[in-house]
């Protein structure tokens, strides 16, 4: 890759575009899971998408070697229990709470890829990172205790930033048909896992139940899969992160235009706030004239 710039605004719009489709998920997911298992739900959820993904893309898949393999196996793995710690986080403190602690890979993400990288992070960045956690909490938070769920939650956000930290520094623009097959795979077997103490998974319950899972299956899981492989290898990890902050900002907008939850100062502050730090990573590399390359340093 010649630059983070080749392909940066494109890669922005599609994050964006799955961000959308992730926030408008909340409403269904609430009314599935309130007639199915949680860990149902994801199981069937994620083999339809892995069976999906799979046949549409076994030709890339061939062509990956056996190294990208097993990397976008693993960042499977590390998003499928991601998901599921998330879930049983969720059974155990509020939505709000969770969006919060959730979103918390925004400030995990750059410290995993200085760590693990050496990737360096201009001023702006930071700002950024410290921006956007203060809009999800403005926006999610009216004030919570850490418990049991809440520490669930922040090992999930942890495990989440990795996969971020991971996928942008092995996906290769070639390689995103495969790498997201691969990794569904890494999902579903890890979901599926997951419902075998119990014998498996239980269909979903009725004709509107399986109508929400094809949705969460195929658009919000194998589509979103795939754009989130392809835009993170035109970015760094951690403007992929900020950019992705916005999934709140998205459910919290969805909500109030269907009409569940009510338009309040909070959701419009928190919102702002948020939106303000991915426009700092977007427009900040612009302005920049010394170096670009190795602000953004990104090797693939």
């Amino acid at each position: 890759m010649s630059g983070p710039a080749r392909g940066g605004g494109l890669a922005t719009l599609g994050l964006l575009s799955v961000t959308a489709i992730w926030g408008s998920t909340f409403v269904l997911i609430k009314d599935v899971v309130g007639r199915m298992s949680v860990v149902d739900f994801l199981a069937v959820r994620f083999v339809i998408a892995a069976v999906a993904m799979l046949a549409l893309f076994a030709l890339p898949l061939r062509r990956l070697d056996r190294r990208q393999c097993l990397r976008g196996f693993g960042l499977g793995v590390l998003y499928g229990v991601a998901q599921w710690l998330q879930t049983e986080g969720l059974a155990r403190t509020s939505p709000s709470v969770s969006g919060f602690v959730t979103g918390m890979y925004v400030v995990i993400t750059p410290i995993l890829a200085m760590l693990l990288f050496r990737q360096r992070m201009p001023w702006s960045t930071w700002v950024a990172v410290v921006l956007a956690t203060v809009g999800l909490g403005v926006l999610a938070l009216s004030g919570f205790e850490v418990d049991t769920g809440v520490l669930l939650t922040l090992a999930s956000a942890a495990l989440y930033a990795l996969h971020i930290v991971g996928l942008g520094h092995w996906s290769k623009p070639g390689d995103a048909f495969g790498m997201s097959a691969i990794q569904m795979a890494g999902i579903a077997t890890v979901c599926l896992a997951i419902t075998l103490p119990h014998g498996g998974p239980a269909m979903p319950p009725d004709a509107k139940a399986w109508i929400a899972v094809l949705y969460m299956a195929l658009v919000a899981g194998a589509l979103a899969m795939l754009v989130q492989t392809w835009a993170q290898a035109h970015m760094p990890a951690t403007r992929a992160a900020i950019v992705m902050t916005t999934e709140p900002v998205f459910a919290a907008g969805f909500a109030v235009l269907l009409g569940v939850d009510a338009l309040t100062v909070r959701m419009l502050g928190g919102g702002a706030l948020v939106l303000v730090a991915m426009y700092m990573v977007e427009l900040a590399p612009r302005f920049r004239r010394k170096k670009p390359a190795e602000a953004w340093h990104h090797e693939v």
